[in-house]
């Protein structure tokens, strides 16, 4: 009778152990899912208005072709939006591709963004967080959603984040270009450089087009280069897109690279397939 109470107990115990890892393992996902619906919760409210022709006037010639090629004039200025994408990453060249599928939330009008990624490395789960909120950046990213392997933070990451952020209201939410927090310097018909200022971190990119109106490259001298989140490079940084489709209504690029310009050469770190994107959200999905 001893030795069944025994065993019971060694069951109890494991089953419970389990239980608690995998609620533990859920943890960036939860905070993932709070700071949307925060986001959500306050955009909600704010007034719903119409993108007109005036507000794009003052823009550079070929960002304005951009924007009405992409088909924001005449629909929603856009205050959020939500994106899920899939593809590949890897840390270094040396490393194979991992399958990646990604789920982000970003808010306009207190610049926030909220990329929770899942992948699998070598047969174990892998969970990451890269959050952005106040101008402060975090990266946050555990194996099995457990055990920490990679924790950025600091000057290099905020100011990195926010380059990544004008990176994707270029690419993923063009209606969000007549930002005044956006400084425009034309350069020619199919390129334009603009400084992002947001809350006093001043980044800069390259913005370059095709004869279509498509923006195809977004380059910036402004990021660090971290694979672990310890040391930090700064490196040219550029995001090739390709492949417009029309997505609710709007034409986008669907598919996108991400690219470190190391002088000796270059390193595609990410292949991304845009699957989706929503303006303005109401909802956690």
């Amino acid at each position: 009778m001893r030795s069944m109470n025994i065993k019971w107990t060694i069951t109890i115990l494991v089953v419970l152990v389990i239980l608690l890892c995998f609620y533990y393992s859920q943890h960036l996902y939860r905070q993932f899912k709070s700071e949307a619906l925060e986001g959500l919760e306050r955009t909600r409210i704010l007034e719903n208005e119409i993108l007109k022709e005036t507000d794009i006037a003052h823009l550079p010639e070929p960002v304005q072709k951009y924007l009405r090629y992409v088909g924001v004039v005449g629909k929603e200025k856009v205050k959020s939006f939500k994106v899920i994408i899939d593809g590949s990453m890897k840390t270094d060249g040396k490393r194979d591709w991992a399958k990646v599928d990604v789920r982000q939330y970003s808010f306009i009008d207190k610049i926030t963004r909220l990329f929770f990624i899942k992948m699998n490395m070598s047969g174990i789960p892998v969970i990451g967080l890269h959050s952005y909120t106040d101008a402060k950046a975090t990266m946050l990213i555990k194996l099995a959603g457990l055990i920490p392997v990679v924790d950025g933070k600091g000057e290099e990451m905020n100011q990195g984040e926010t380059v990544t952020v004008f990176n994707d209201m270029c690419l993923l939410a063009p209606a969000t270009l007549i930002d005044e927090r956006i400084e425009w310097k034309p350069i020619d018909s199919l390129t334009a450089k603009a400084v992002f200022n947001n809350e006093g971190i001043k980044v800069s990119a390259t913005l370059y087009f095709n004869e279509e109106g498509q923006l195809i490259s977004f380059v910036s001298d402004d990021r660090f280069y971290s694979p672990t989140g310890k040391t930090y490079e700064k490196v040219r940084w550029s995001t090739p897109v390709s492949n417009y489709k029309n997505i609710n209504g709007y034409n986008l690029p669907t598919y996108g690279e991400g690219v470190w310009n190391f002088p000796e050469e270059d390193f595609t770190y990410a292949k991304f397939n845009i699957k989706e994107i929503q303006y303005n959200p109401t909802t956690f999905q």
